[in-house]
């Protein structure tokens, strides 16, 4: 894909998505990494559901690992993977207090560390809290990435990173990795996605198979000899 492509997805985008931004409700570092880690196989909207008592009861590390586990993982139930979760949390925590003095990293090779934290949480937490350029990858990103042709279909999250990182320019990474969510999530969905009325569509190859399976559908339907 040439430079000139790239370049008329993310303007498409932003023309899309002006003001694409990180969904996940928090008022600092600290709280972002909590959300992030609770997002994992979790949509925003439940977990922002679930911190907005969360983040009132525990506001410093040492808030979570003040109480028992069982009580944390009561606290976050309605999140998926909520035990395992709960426990990431309180070691996470433990490891702030014992090495950082309860402060988040702003590294992202300390991040990816902590328990819990991969690499696409360090990504969001370093872009998003510390203005740090970062692609991170979930799976908005990837399917779009890949529908569109920025990455190919057997590219593992990783090797979707390294494309998207070298064909974006680096001061666009944290916004167009936003921009490609908002995408992913509002318009090219995983099961309905918007093909009819998308200005990317002569990019995107399921998009092309879709609506030329949806053409021969119709098709058939309007050759079809109605039953008397």
């Amino acid at each position: 894909m040439n430079a000139a492509t790239v370049r008329h997805i993310l303007d498409t985008l932003a023309g899309m998505f002006p003001d694409a931004h990180c969904e996940l409700n928090h008022s600092n570092a600290f709280e972002l990494t909590i959300a992030v880690l609770l997002s994992a196989q979790c949509t925003d909207a439940t977990v922002n559901k679930v911190t907005v008592d969360l983040f009132q009861k525990y506001r410093t590390p040492q808030d979570y690992v003040s109480v028992p586990l069982e009580e944390l993982e009561q606290d976050i139930r309605r999140i998926g993977l909520f035990r395992s979760k709960a426990k990431h949390i309180q070691n996470l925590c433990h490891i702030l207090i014992e090495k950082y003095g309860g402060d988040v990293p702003s590294e992202h090779d300390l991040l990816v560390q902590l328990p819990g934290v991969g690499r696409k949480t360090a990504n969001v937490v370093v872009s998003n809290a510390f203005g740090v350029p970062a692609f991170a990858v979930d799976t908005h990103v990837e399917r779009v990435s890949k529908r569109l042709g920025l990455a190919n279909w057997k590219d593992n999250v990783m090797e979707v990173e390294r494309k998207l990182m070298k064909r974006v320019p680096r001061d666009e990474w944290t916004l167009s990795h936003h921009r490609f969510i908002f995408f992913g999530r509002y318009h090219c969905k995983a099961q309905n996605p918007a093909c009819q009325v998308c200005p990317l569509l002569d990019l995107c190859r399921e998009g092309k198979k879709r609506m030329k399976t949806s053409l021969v559908v119709k098709s058939k339907k309007a050759t079809r000899p109605k039953s008397s």
